[in-house]
């Protein structure tokens, strides 16, 4: 059907259907100072648009709106449609915390209450 629109048509509603993604979506790509939205995403990889976005290679970061997902090692992989591909080389979930490298136990204590001197704990000797 769509060899039989002109080709004015065509590209309109092309422009029509990346503003429509661009708007629908909040990831975001932030390359150092740069920010561009992302067109779509699956998990090996996002599609960014062809006009805005330069050929990225390197590290980058994802966000949903104002939340970081990932930190990604990427490298440029396809152009087609208006459309630029990414595909991870590694992809890092963000975390909002530094990992452990040891297993924290269940039943840990989660703080220490500190000693002062002067309370009379029950069940305790007092010393004078």
């Amino acid at each position: 059907m769509s060899e039989y629109l002109p080709l004015e048509v065509r590209e309109g509603i092309e422009k029509a259907r990346q503003a429509a993604l661009r708007k629908k979506n909040r990831l975001r790509v932030h390359a150092g100072d740069q920010v561009f939205p992302v067109l779509r995403f699956w998990s090996r990889g996002f599609a960014l648009d062809a006009a805005d976005a330069p050929h990225l290679r390197g590290l980058v970061d994802i966000y949903d709106g104002s939340r970081h997902l990932y930190q990604a090692l990427i490298v440029a992989s396809l152009e087609e449609n208006g459309e630029i591909s990414f595909e991870f080389k590694r992809s890092t979930p963000a975390l909002d915390r530094a990992p452990l490298d040891f297993v924290r136990d269940d039943k840990a204590p989660v703080a220490l209450l500190p000693f002062f001197g002067g309370l009379h704990l029950p069940g305790r000797a007092r010393r004078h």
